[in-house]
């Protein structure tokens, strides 16, 4: 059955998620709960919960830590030793949290999975950021009592097609198909000049940036290999929009592969200049307002070809350009 209405908001999910990404937010505190697994036994505190919580740096987990922690009942030190078995709670004051756009389309369902298209601007797990305001919190709400599994990523600031599994058994089944490289992704970008060539192969590997920013990745040398198949569609007088079809699955890959030919996505942060991704994470959208010309980068999973979860059969799902992208495109034109 395929459905092109945003979801009620009476409807809801729930999703399953590590550990690591269930805190419980009550009242205005966030509470984490982690059992000190065979491998940590010995280690100190703050070391464990960074390794947990790779999000937070050490100085920021030490503060944690000095608020309200305690290991195994008993109030908690930064250098002190936790052992197998042991369990570690801390609370924290949640931040406040930026609104999120959260109407979901549901593109087609059926017993074992949903396609969505998610909207820009929704992550779709707890960042240091976000922890309500997620996909996986919307889906709990909109689908009470179901066991929901996200089968793949897309970075916050991407609209598009996502796959959500609605059983263990059909999340194994996507999960393999996205790990064996069964599954055939195409993207649509706004990328800024123009591309001349009508079809080009980014044959070009990737690895960490080593810049200020610790996601941030970049082409090099000893990169891991990395190729993008990139089609020219319609050229306007300072853009393009371009199909990207990524045959490996790198972070941030269509993204660092563009911006490494000089035709970086039209309002990305972090690519190709760090510093704007730097003054909005401090400042936030009022930081660098008129830096860039598009309020999110202009990425979009646009469609979709994968084998079933259940009977094995091809499906191809697509996915229209959202109107941001589409009125950017006809203002440029």
């Amino acid at each position: 059955m395929t459905m092109e209405a945003v979801l009620p908001s009476d409807e809801g999910v729930r999703t399953e998620q590590p550990a690591a990404l269930r805190p419980l937010i009550e009242g205005r505190f966030i509470e984490q709960r982690f059992v000190v697994e065979g491998e940590c036994d010995g280690w100190r505190l703050d070391r464990f919960l960074q390794k947990k919580i790779r999000r937070l740096s050490r100085n920021r987990i030490q503060r944690v830590i000095r608020g309200d922690c305690e290991v195994n009942g008993r109030k908690a030190k930064p250098a002190m030793l936790v052992f197998a078995g042991q369990e570690v709670r801390f609370r924290r004051p949640a931040l406040a949290e930026p609104e999120v756009p959260r109407g979901i389309r549901v593109l087609y369902e059926d017993e074992h999975l949903y396609a969505l298209d998610k909207p820009a601007g929704l992550p779709i797990h707890p960042t240091a950021r976000y922890h309500h305001s997620t996909l996986t919190a919307v889906l709990r709400e909109r689908f009470p009592g179901q066991q929901l599994h996200v089968a793949h990523r897309l970075d916050r600031e991407t609209s598009g097609l996502l796959l959500v599994a609605r059983s263990a058994a059909a999340a194994a089944a996507l999960k393999g198909a996205f790990a064996r490289r069964r599954v055939e992704k195409r993207y649509l970008a706004i990328v800024h000049g123009v591309v001349e060539s009508p079809q080009l192969l980014l044959d070009h590997p990737i690895g960490p940036a080593q810049g200020r920013v610790r996601v941030r990745m970049a082409v090099r040398d000893d990169g891991l290999p990395a190729r993008t198949e990139v089609r020219t569609l319609r050229r306007l007088s300072a853009y393009t929009l371009v199909e990207c079809r990524p045959l490996t699955g790198r972070q941030h890959q269509i993204r660092v592969h563009l911006a490494a030919i000089g035709h970086p996505v039209v309002g990305d942060k972090l690519y190709p200049d760090e510093e704007i991704f730097i003054a909005w994470a401090n400042g936030g959208d009022e930081a660098i307002a008129g830096r860039l010309p598009l309020a999110r980068h202009a990425l979009h999973a646009a469609g979709l070809r994968f084998p079933h979860p259940a009977s094995g059969e091809m499906m191809e799902l697509d996915c229209p350009l959202p109107p941001d992208l589409v009125d950017f495109l006809a203002c440029a034109t």
